[in-house]
């Protein structure tokens, strides 16, 4: 049998079931990899190894094989609470402080039979594209240790694309999942606004923020989508979740192992913060969009380039609802005054917004949702590069002005916000690797609830480029 820490989830788990291998020696496992790799990285924040070791017996004793994630290890991000845990949040503020209850996500992954082995590093309050708060210390990019891995799941990112985990949670609300993800050449899914009940987005801000994967391959992030949707019966059973459209039943993992279907792809010409910012795109990120048309449209695929109408002041609303999700924060007094540059430059330009101006813009977004969404309904998916740009070196966002610190994330990300505003599914796929080494991916956007034609999609272009296979520099 290969090592542990290079199987994939979907091999790992049917090693599990095999008996060929125990919860407690594949937690095992997974801890001394991070002993040995994570001082280089700085995934983790938190490493629980005497809670993992006992829910890991306590999984093979007390739980049925038949839960989806049983015996598999990941880890939660650290804006999540975890009973008997610190939640920090990535901010000097909270840490050390242990949470008293678990949230409804941490619930439902237990409840999968999953092994948490501690918490992943985040922002301060996952407020920014880049991992590098102060508390917690900067987290390296596996592929070259002096780039970053972008945010705010980078944490995750980094443990996964340096064999510390299978698979890991995130959270996306303006591209979390998918900017560290290719940031560190994996997969990472941004599913429909409301299709997870514990991490709906449906109580957010302009709706924005939604659980999300991260994995080396599609269908192991199509095996933690469908865990972390907890559904009874095969039903989704919350009030505010999307039920998943008839034509796959919600089989997500069965989509992304199958891999079937002839699809009409559109090809993403701007962007829409085009008339607000420079936006650079560079050759690399261009590129792999180029080369997933080509193996696309060998595959039978069609593909037909368009540009997305909109007034030109998206990126102006996008920035006023980021200021006010900051805004609720519960912080006040000397606690503003503890918290980095861009947090709390974020929180006060939030807290001066009228509540006018505030439904004036969610008004003009969710216009800008229905626009969206309409443009993009005669594709099945939509091709845009992830990044506008390769991984970006550590401290390349620290500017002094904090205004400029979030024009940089915007310029770097171009791609990843609006498709949260408009509540639609995304992944990015990493399909190629620079002359630098460096992993560069490409997002497919699909349609409301179209996660299992994104997952099919993605399952072809895993076939023909095989990036699982790929190593980062790590060893």
């Amino acid at each position: 049998m290969a090592d542990i820490h290079e199987l994939t989830a979907l091999d790992l788990w049917t090693t599990l079931h095999k008996r060929e291998i125990s919860p407690r020696e594949v937690t095992t496992s997974v801890l001394r990899r991070i002993a040995q790799v994570d001082p280089d990285v700085g995934a983790f924040v938190t490493v629980t190894e005497d809670a993992a070791l006992e829910r890991a017996d306590e999984v093979e004793t007390s739980l049925p094989h038949t839960r989806t994630l049983w015996g598999l290890p990941l880890a939660d991000k650290d804006l999540v609470n975890r009973r008997g845990v610190p939640t920090g949040f990535g901010s000097e503020l909270f840490q050390g402080v242990v949470a008293e209850a678990s949230d409804e996500l941490v619930t439902v992954l237990d409840d999968a039979g999953a092994v948490s082995v501690g918490k992943t590093a985040t922002p301060e309050f996952g407020l920014s594209g880049y991992t590098e708060p102060r508390a917690t210390g900067r987290v390296r990019n596996p592929w070259n240790r002096s780039l970053g891995v972008g945010g705010s799941s980078g944490g995750a990112a980094a443990a996964v694309a340096a064999r510390m985990l299978p698979f890991a949670p995130g959270s996306d609300g303006g591209g979390s999942v998918r900017i560290p993800a290719a940031a560190c050449g994996l997969v990472g899914m941004k599913p429909t606004r409301g299709l997870i009940p514990s991490a709906s987005g449906i109580t957010s801000v302009a709706g924005l923020s939604v659980g999300g994967t991260i994995a080396r391959t599609v269908s192991d992030s199509a095996l933690l989508l469908d865990a972390m949707i907890a559904r009874r019966n095969g039903q989704i059973e919350h009030h505010y979740a999307l039920r998943a459209p008839d034509d796959h039943d919600g089989d997500f993992l069965g989509a992304a192992v199958r891999g079937e279907g002839r699809f009409q792809l559109g090809i993403l010409t701007n962007t829409p913060w085009d008339d607000e910012l420079e936006i650079v795109v560079d050759p690399d990120a261009a590129r792999t969009v180029r080369d997933a048309v080509e193996l696309f449209t060998a595959m039978g695929h069609g593909a037909e380039e368009f540009t997305l109408r909109h007034d030109g002041r998206y990126g102006e609303r996008f920035m006023t609802v980021w200021h006010a999700s900051a805004s609720t924060l519960p912080l006040d007094g000397e606690q503003l005054e503890r918290l980095e540059p861009l947090t709390r430059h974020l929180v006060a330009r939030g807290r001066e917004l009228t509540a006018r101006t505030l439904l004036e813009t969610l008004s003009e977004l969710t216009a800008f949702e229905r626009s969206v969404i309409e443009q993009l309904s005669r594709f099945d998916a939509v091709l845009t590069p992830t990044l506008a740009l390769t991984p970006r070196p550590l401290g390349w966002f620290d500017v002094d002005d904090p205004e400029e610190c979030f024009r940089l994330q915007c310029a770097y990300e171009p791609y990843t916000s609006f498709v949260n505003v408009a509540g639609l599914p995304a992944i990015t796929l990493p399909i190629i690797e620079t002359d630098a080494g460096l992993p560069m991916g490409v997002q497919l956007i699909g349609r409301p609830g179209g996660e299992a034609t994104l997952f099919a999609l993605g399952a072809q272009l895993e076939r023909r480029v095989r990036w699982q296979n790929r190593r980062p520099g790590l060893s």
